[in-house]
Formats: structure tokens, C-alpha cells, sequence
């Protein structure tokens, strides 16, 4: 496919986003189900161009005078990937394949774009409007910059598996892929953001991925698990294991001593974990589904540590998900609030005392943060707040109260928020 071709591609699949309100993954599946002729690369510049307009959605509006697809796929391609205005204009006008010639007023705005600094900063940012007064809550002034952050690509981040190999040994077999350790966490490697219109999966290619030497999880993910602390020898209990990401990085960090105990209220997320649990060489780890009756009989009172990484709305990989941020809506909000309240207090009659929760969230929002550690303390006022790290290198990353909030800005991870609350002895 010409560039034309694939700008049209890209606009064509914005329009059905936009129009019939798909996900973006469904969206991309049934245009390259339509189009069998497009190959890999094609693919590859369709989807990035769909998900960097997606990321800078409102932003791309401003600037180009015009909040329409073919506006923000234009805006996109001269100001995200920094296209010449003549390459564009010859993407545009490529007959019979692109989606016809610049107008005048594209021709302007191209040339000239309108200025973000007198921008509202939810423009500024590219978020809901809605959205704003949580926002101004968690970064004050900075909300701007810190959502403009998370508009950005995201690198690909792995964690070693100790149970396997060791830092070095991972590096040198990550090499080919430009991989760098990062100074936050010694088991953290981390490859640059992939260029829009490069295909992905070549980590999986790596002969070690396949031996279970390192699992791709974002850096924020990697230090909410390590704020549960020295987990080994404890008893363990991941309550919202999901596909066991935290899992494995807990079952790394306890060195098959002790036992994680591997739950989640949906039965299909747990599909994965054994599998995966195998490659790693996990061997204290119990899986307990919801599909059998009291799946969790035995454990009450008998945690040192229950990890609750809680359903939430996900604002904080928005830089992955850039899509989910136009489909959040206030009422799917006020029910992740509710799903975290019920599992905080479902997770709080398994600790021992001298145990502790560590209550985690992939969301910025202070709704679904402070909020709710401060309702939970009233409901359970036998627990106590404990800072969530004492590793000086993420102590910038530290409320005043002793919570963790990660950011692409601050952190240069996904969002994440993690409280470390104590039942004392």
C-alpha cells in the first residue's frame, strides 16, 4: 500500500471508532479482515496512526481548527510523526488510493496550527472534560503536562525472572532489541517506544522468552509488586490475580519459598496462570477458582501479606488503551468505586495481624485511590497506613500521606497508585 492508501485506511477506522463507538481493536480486526491485500507494515502504520490520533484526540482538534477524523489523521501525521506538509499533501492527493487533497483550511492549519499554551488543559492534556476537577486533585497545575505524558508511546518494559536467571544474563539475551536496565528496580529492563509503524512481537521471538526468563510487565506494575515488601517464606494471597502478572513477580521475589495463594473472581482470567507459572518455574504457587465452593476456605486470618491490584477504570495505561479514555464514562466510574470498596473489605479478613494489604489500582483518579483507602480505614480502623516503599530511589514518588503515585512524568511508567495498609499485632 502507497501512503495515501493508508492514511484513508486509518481514517476509514477512525470513522467507525468514532461513529459506531467499537473498540479499537475490533475496529483495526475488521478492516484487516476487509483488507487482505494490506501486508504487515501496512497494518503496522494503520494501527499506530489510528492509536497516536486517539491518544491526541482533542488536542490534534485544536490545533488543526477542526475535530473531525480526517483533520486529527492529517494533524497527526505533521505534528506526532513530524511528516513534512508537502509528503502529507502528496498522501492526501494520492489518486485513486488517498482520501483526496488538502484543502485550503487543512493547508493553513498545517502550516500554522493553532497554539496549545491558551489551550484548557484538558486540551492541553487530551482528556475528558469531566474529568478534570479529579485530575486537578492528583497533580494540581502539572495536570497538563502529566496527562500529555500519558498521550505519549509507551516503551516496552520486562522483568527478569530470578527464578530463572539473573539481571546480566537477560540483558545480554535482550541486546538485539536495545534493551537497557533501569536504575528504579534491578530485575527492570526496558526497550524504547516502537516506531508507529514498526510490528511488534519481536520479544516473543527471543529463544528465552520461551524459558520463561523475563515476562513483559510495565515498570509502574513491577514496584506496585515490589511494595508488597520481603514476601519471602510469607503466605501470600493475590486476590485479584487476574492473568498473574503480579503473581509471577511476587512468586519471583519469594524465591519458591513460602506460598501464593492465586485467586480472582472471574474463573477465565485465571485460565493463563498455571501456564504461565510453569515457564517461570513458580513451584509454591496454589490457584484457587471461584469455580469451586469456598474457594478460599482456610485462609482467613492467616496472611501476612493479601495483594489487591483492584478493578478499576485504568486511566493510567492510557498510553496502551488510548481508546478507553473517550469510552469512560461517570457511572462506570461510581462502579469501580464500588468493586474496590467490596474487595478491600473482602480482602481484610484474610490478614493476620502484623499482616498487610497492599491495595494497588492502575488508575490516577484520587476516586478510586486516596478516596477509597480513606473510606476503608473508617469501615476498618484496626488497619494503619504504612509508607509504601522505603527505596530512596522512589521516594520522589511518595504522597504526604505515604502513598505511591507513579506517572508517566513523574516515574516514566504507566499510572499506578499503591497504599501499604497494616493490621498491627
Amino acid at each position: 500500500m502507497r501512503d495515501g492508501g493508508r492514511l484513508a485506511a486509518a481514517i476509514e477506522v477512525l470513522g467507525e471508532i468514532e461513529t459506531r463507538h467499537r473498540p479499537v481493536r475490533l475496529a483495526l480486526k475488521a478492516w484487516g479482515d476487509a483488507a487482505r491485500y494490506a501486508g504487515a507494515k501496512d497494518r503496522a502504520f494503520v494501527s499506530g496512526l489510528v492509536l497516536d490520533v486517539l491518544r491526541r484526540r482533542r488536542s490534534l482538534a485544536w490545533r488543526m481548527g477542526d475535530d473531525g477524523v480526517r483533520a486529527a489523521a492529517l494533524g497527526a501525521l505533521r505534528f506526532a510523526w513530524d511528516w513534512r506538509l508537502e509528503r502529507v499533501a502528496e498522501a492526501a492527493g494520492d489518486e485513486p488510493h488517498g482520501p483526496g487533497p488538502l484543502t485550503e483550511a487543512e493547508q493553513t492549519a498545517l502550516r500554522h496550527p493553532a497554539d496549545l499554551s491558551s489551550a484548557p488543559a484538558a486540551v492541553q492534556g487530551d482528556y475528558p472534560d469531566w474529568l478534570d476537577a479529579s485530575l486537578a486533585r492528583a497533580f494540581g497545575d502539572d495536570r497538563a503536562a502529566e496527562m500529555a505524558a500519558l498521550a505519549e508511546r509507551a516503551p516496552v518494559d520486562v522483568r527478569v525472572n530470578l527464578l530463572k536467571t539473573d539481571p546480566e544474563r537477560a540483558l545480554k539475551a535482550l541486546a538485539p532489541l536495545h534493551a537497557e536496565p533501569v536504575e528504579a528496580l534491578p530485575t527492570a529492563l526496558r526497550m524504547p517506544a516502537l516506531d508507529p509503524t514498526a510490528r511488534s512481537g519481536a520479544l516473543e521471538q527471543v529463544p528465552q522468552f520461551s524459558k520463561g526468563w523475563f515476562e513483559v510487565q510495565d515498570l509502574g506494575s513491577q514496584i506496585a509488586a515490589a511494595a508488597a515488601g520481603d514476601v519471602k517464606g510469607k503466605q501470600v494471597l493475590d486476590l485479584c490475580a487476574g492473568g498473574g502478572g503480579k503473581t509471577l513477580a511476587l512468586a519471583g521475589a519469594m524465591a519458591n519459598t513460602g506460598q501464593i495463594y492465586a485467586y480472582d473472581s472471574d474463573a477465565r482470567r485465571l485460565s493463563d496462570t498455571v501456564r504461565r507459572g510453569d515457564r517461570a518455574g513458580v513451584r509454591n504457587l496454589q490457584v484457587r477458582s471461584p469455580i469451586q465452593p469456598d474457594a478460599l476456605k482456610g485462609l482467613d486470618g492467616k496472611m501476612d501479606v493479601v495483594f489487591i491490584d483492584a478493578p478499576c477504570t485504568g486511566t493510567g495505561s492510557w498510553r496502551r488503551h488510548p481508546d478507553t479514555k473517550w469510552r469512560l464514562t461517570e457511572d462506570t466510574l461510581k462502579k469501580r468505586q464500588a468493586d474496590q470498596d467490596q474487595v478491600l473489605d473482602d480482602g481484610a479478613r484474610f490478614v493476620k495481624p502484623g499482616g498487610r494489604i497492599v491495595y494497588v489500582t492502575c488508575s490516577i483518579l484520587p476516586d478510586e485511590d486516596e478516596d477509597r483507602v480513606a473510606a476503608f480505614l473508617e469501615r476498618h480502623p484496626e488497619f494503619q497506613v504504612r509508607p509504601a516503599t522505603d527505596d530512596p530511589k522512589l521516594a520522589a514518588n511518595l504522597t504526604p500521606d505515604g502513598f505511591l503515585r507513579l506517572s508517566p512524568r513523574a516515574s516514566q511508567t504507566d499510572g499506578f497508585f499503591v497504599a501499604v495498609l497494616e493490621k498491627p499485632r
